[in-house]
């Protein structure tokens, strides 16, 4: 289990951009958390795995606290991050960007060339072909669309076989089509691996086709926490404003 409490984010400049949240996320469970940009949706995931520095509260993942660890790197293994602007290596080749999700778990002395062993290759040629882009080993990251980058960023996040997913506005840069074909993704791994995954969403819809729960901030705050079915037109407004209008992602 994910366990959260009463966590505050202030950033130097006075903002508070999370402000006492307090969640648990049991395995298993796909959550989306939905709000305005500025809600403190990319502040939440980013202190879940320190890359941001909380400013007060803890975090635990099973019965490891996050915010007291020393050594990140046993606990970063278990979580895996795919980015909005997919955070890969871009003049590396597809292959290395994906097995750069090994890292982790190798020696830092290692030489590159050592680095990486027989089943590790195998492993990311597996990833590769289970996002469909196995073909796509030995070109430059940069050459790839973006859905296609993004599949790499996958890829590489199914290399660290993490307990937990956190998804930062992956598919805010995507058309529809390309947006539901990385949603798909991390259906399967969270419904065919096992993994719990938090995805950033900014469309209501995507949240509704995908998420098991919906959590809505804003303010920095909880303001909603419950199935995607309860959210009405009412509640809509309570987490975007009155005058805010639903966008469908067909």
């Amino acid at each position: 289990m994910l366990r959260i409490e009463n966590l505050t984010k202030i950033y130097p400049n006075g903002t508070k951009a999370l402000d006492g949240i307090s969640l648990d996320v049991p395995n298993g469970q796909f959550v989306a958390v939905i709000g305005l940009s500025g809600s403190g949706k990319s502040t939440l995931l980013r202190c879940i795995n320190r890359l941001i520095e909380p400013t007060s509260g803890r975090i635990f993942l099973d019965d490891v606290e996050i915010t007291a660890a020393k050594d990140l790197r046993p606990i970063r293994r278990k979580i895996a991050m795919v980015f909005q602007h997919f955070n890969l290596v871009k003049r590396s080749s597809v292959l290395t960007n994906v097995l750069s999700g090994r890292l982790g778990y190798t020696n830092p002395a290692a030489s590159l060339v050592h680095m990486f062993g027989n089943d590790d290759l195998a492993d990311a040629r597996s990833n590769l072909a289970r996002v469909g882009l196995l073909e796509k080993e030995h070109e430059r990251a940069d050459s790839l669309s973006g859905g296609q980058q993004q599949r790499v960023g996958i890829a590489r996040a199914l290399m660290q076989k993490p307990e937990l997913i956190l998804a930062d506005e992956p598919v805010a840069s995507l058309d529809p089509a390309t947006a539901h074909i990385v949603l798909d993704h991390l259906e399967q791994m969270n419904k065919h691996d096992g993994m719990t995954v938090l995805c950033n969403l900014h469309f209501l819809s995507l949240a509704r086709r995908y998420a098991h729960r919906v959590i809505a901030l804003k303010a920095g705050k909880v303001v909603f926490d419950g199935t995607p079915d309860e959210i009405d037109d009412a509640r809509f407004k309570e987490i975007y404003g009155e005058d805010a209008v639903q966008v469908e992602i067909a």
